[in-house]
């Protein structure tokens, strides 16, 4: 070996890049742990869902944010863990994304995106206006969903769209929707009347109810409220009235419930 000059070559190639490559490794070493890397300031700011957009913050608490910084930051410019810091943010309630960059030589910017609370899953939890389903406290006035599995929550999402759209001629709207586990269909309206729609024809059953509301039902619930309107028969509907003026409920039109 010692006489082939094309090995030794070889050899003390691999040598010297060996010892350059060890010499940058520790010279890298100290430059990062220099102070001039230590970081200084944390930007924190809201972002809209297509990412692009800077937005306000309305729901993350000032209190959060600086809990989790004093928490999960560590570490310098170059060694802190980004992933471990996004997923912190993206553990608060109201954070659906979270997006962090260095920004050289001593900081970072985080963009936050909050959910819009689109309605209420039941009384446990929110739903967005991208279907998704999150945990967290609102006063806000919102509709109401309520399903057998949290799965159902884009076809509800769907119906409440077009309940809505065929309310609109008696300027009514859907306060609450309920899905039952027989993908049968109540609707309470904001005027607090039940709509029991059944599992079969519901739109042509809201529409039925719709056609007939200005010419005889609005008259009959500026009196007395009505408890609930049963569009399930196929000739007409049942009312009954408010429990406060007790009523035999009335039937228009005949038929059996489907």
């Amino acid at each position: 070996m010692w006489n082939n000059h094309r090995m030794l070559n070889l050899f003390a190639n691999m040598m010297f890049t060996g010892v350059i490559l060890a010499a940058i490794y520790v010279l890298g070493s100290r430059v990062i742990k220099l102070p001039l890397f230590t970081l200084r300031e944390i930007s924190v700011e809201g972002m809209s869902a297509n990412q692009l957009e800077s937005t306000k913050l309305r729901y993350i608490t000032r209190q959060e944010i600086e809990s989790i910084v004093q928490n999960e930051v560590k570490g310098n410019f170059f060694t802190v863990n980004l992933d471990a810091l996004r997923e912190a943010f993206k553990n608060l309630p109201w954070v659906r994304a979270a997006k962090i960059q260095r920004t050289w030589p001593s900081g970072l910017k985080v963009m936050l995106e909050e959910h819009s609370a689109f309605a209420y899953w039941g009384d446990t939890a929110l739903v967005n206006r991208q279907g998704e389903i999150f945990r967290a406290s609102t006063d806000q006035i919102l509709p109401v969903f309520i399903g057998p599995s949290e799965e159902s929550v884009f076809v509800i999402i769907d119906q409440y769209e077009i309940f809505n759209k065929l309310l609109e001629p008696i300027k009514q709207s859907v306060a609450e929707i309920t899905l039952s586990p027989r993908h049968a269909w109540l609707v309470r309206l904001g005027n607090g009347t039940l709509l029991k729609l059944g599992r079969e024809k519901i739109e042509t059953r809201l529409k039925r109810y719709v056609s007939v509301y200005s010419q005889s039902i609005v008259n009959m619930n500026q009196s007395i409220p009505l408890d609930y309107v049963d569009l399930r028969y196929p000739n007409g509907f049942a009312i009954r009235l408010s429990e406060a003026i007790p009523q035999v409920p009335r039937k228009t039109g005949a038929g059996k419930k489907l």
